[in-house]
């Protein structure tokens, strides 16, 4: 007889959450949506946070769709995005709403991180990309304005940890989300003392590093109450967003390379050893813990959050169009109008992204989008051509050729980001599955709790139960002019 398995993923994004139930029989896994939210900023006085009691809410709510669809659960996993983190005082209370990360607190704070250590010594450390948005710099700024949580802190725990507590009651720090706060030693896979310490951050609320794939207890029974959840194991994932896409990645070889496409797109390849030499360094490229002892050598790229602003401004301007027609309008428009990096300090926060493009296009001298098409295509380009620069410095680092190129998450759905991707790689792109995070999710509590045995036997799960969906180079069509502008806006500034 047939064993049907069932466990629920609980997916946080920058954007929504959802709760899905996967399920595994014979080989295959299934996925069933139970619950769907919005997920966003709350601005107040005191800067951007994220309303995490109002996804615990949700969350709960997710739990209970499940059970109430009929599915037995044997596990629930939760993954979010990186870097954000909360504080707990002696009694483990939550302290406070934590913060963004994109408020504007850690404007700055790079350059004051480098007066305190180099930044040779802090990414020798770490081995982590400089990003303002780090949770080393949040923490930075906090230690510099003299926050008074600070003082009474005792827990340190990151989004996914908070919510893991919430629902087990046990304290723990993540290891693949551990490793995107630029806290860690990769070499140690404990914390980076000596960095903490010449930031004046605290050190002693951080906890010792669970692996990912640990059953860290049993749903609280006051939340089994609540959501007729009883007994239901709880297994830390890999409990990074990317962390748990990567998992799913239907790959059939060992040298493929990876775009996790959403808000963000990350770009990396799965790596044995931390790459930590200087021109990983020069390149600020990151090592992100992997599962079974792998790790993420990557690199964040400023994916489709540029196309979410964009379509937030215009529809404020009264024009509230869909991503479908926003693509549309692109596909229509003139190709290679300008080149933007989009990574540049100037589109990070929230606001006009269409005349922020058009204002750096004008500022290195190249003719401005105007249409909503225009933007979007000059977005677009931009992006796959960012992705090419990156898999060359892959390879650069590897001395690999890295083929194909797998595409994970909600942003394959973007069908011609997809095939410029191809176009200005040269590579043969697969996109698939959509639900990425999800299934890596679910698989990594499979594993977790002894139903399957690895990750290979994960993706073989993978390949057998998600189509895919592949793109090919299109060749003679202006990419490499196109890339010479790239790195021509890169000389100048190539973080």
């Amino acid at each position: 007889m047939t064993t049907l398995r069932n466990y629920l993923a609980l997916d946080l994004g920058a954007e929504s959450g959802r709760a899905i139930v996967g399920s595994l029989a014979d080989g295959k896994l299934s996925l069933a949506e139970t619950h769907r939210f919005p997920n966003g900023p709350v601005r107040l006085p005191d800067g951007i946070h994220w309303d995490v009691l109002r996804l615990w809410s949700e969350i709960k709510a997710g739990i209970a769709a499940a059970v109430k669809s009929g599915a037995k659960l044997e596990g629930v996993g939760l993954d979010t995005w990186g870097v954000d983190f909360a504080l707990l005082d002696r009694n483990k209370a939550l302290l406070s709403n934590p913060f963004h990360y994109r408020d504007e607190r850690t404007d700055g704070m790079l350059e004051e991180a480098f007066k305190r250590m180099p930044r040779e010594e802090i990414f020798a450390n770490t081995g982590i990309q400089f990003m303002q948005i780090n949770t080393l710099y949040q923490l930075l700024s906090m230690s510099l304005q003299k926050s008074p949580l600070l003082d009474v802190a005792k827990t340190f725990l990151t989004i996914p940890d908070l919510f893991n507590y919430f629902l087990s009651g046990e304290i723990t720090n993540e290891f693949t989300h551990a490793t995107t706060t630029q806290c860690l030693d990769p070499r140690k896979r404990d914390w980076a003392t000596p960095v903490l310490n010449a930031l004046n951050i605290p050190t002693h609320f951080f906890r010792p590093v669970t692996n990912p794939g640990s059953s860290i207890g049993t749903l609280l029974p006051e939340v089994a109450e609540e959501t007729g959840a009883n007994g239901v194991r709880i297994v830390a994932p890999a409990c990074h967003d990317t962390g748990s896409a990567v998992v799913a990645v239907p790959a059939q070889n060992q040298d493929f390379a990876w775009i996790s496409s959403g808000t963000w797109s990350i770009m990396g390849v799965e790596a044995a050893q931390p790459s930590l030499d200087e021109r990983a360094l020069r390149y600020n490229f990151t090592n992100e813990g992997g599962v079974f002892g792998t790790w993420r050598l990557s690199k964040n790229i400023m994916g489709l959050w540029l196309v979410q602003e964009c379509r937030r401004t215009w529809a404020r301007q009264g024009d509230d169009l869909s991503y479908d027609e926003i693509t549309q309008l692109a596909s229509e428009a003139k190709p290679f109008l300008a080149v933007i990096d989009p990574d540049h300090s100037n589109f990070l926060h929230a606001g006009d992204m269409p005349e922020r493009i058009r204002r750096y296009c004008t500022e290195t001298n190249q003719p401005a989008p105007h249409t909503k098409g225009e933007v979007i295509r000059v977005v677009l380009e931009s992006i796959a051509l960012k992705y090419r620069w990156v898999l060359e410095r892959l390879e650069e680092l590897t001395a690999k050729k890295f083929a194909p190129i797998h595409i994970i998450g909600g942003g394959t759905k973007n069908r011609l980001l997809n095939q410029f991707t191809a176009s200005a790689t040269n590579r043969v792109v697969v996109t698939g599955p959509v639900e990425a995070t999800a299934i890596g999710n679910v698989l990594m509590q499979a594993i977790g709790l002894k139903h399957l045995g690895s990750l290979s036997d994960a993706r073989v799960v993978v390949r057998a139960s998600f189509d895919v969906e592949e793109y090919h180079p299109v060749h003679g069509s202006g990419w490499d002019e196109a890339y010479a502008k790239l790195l021509s806006l890169l000389d100048s500034d190539i973080l």
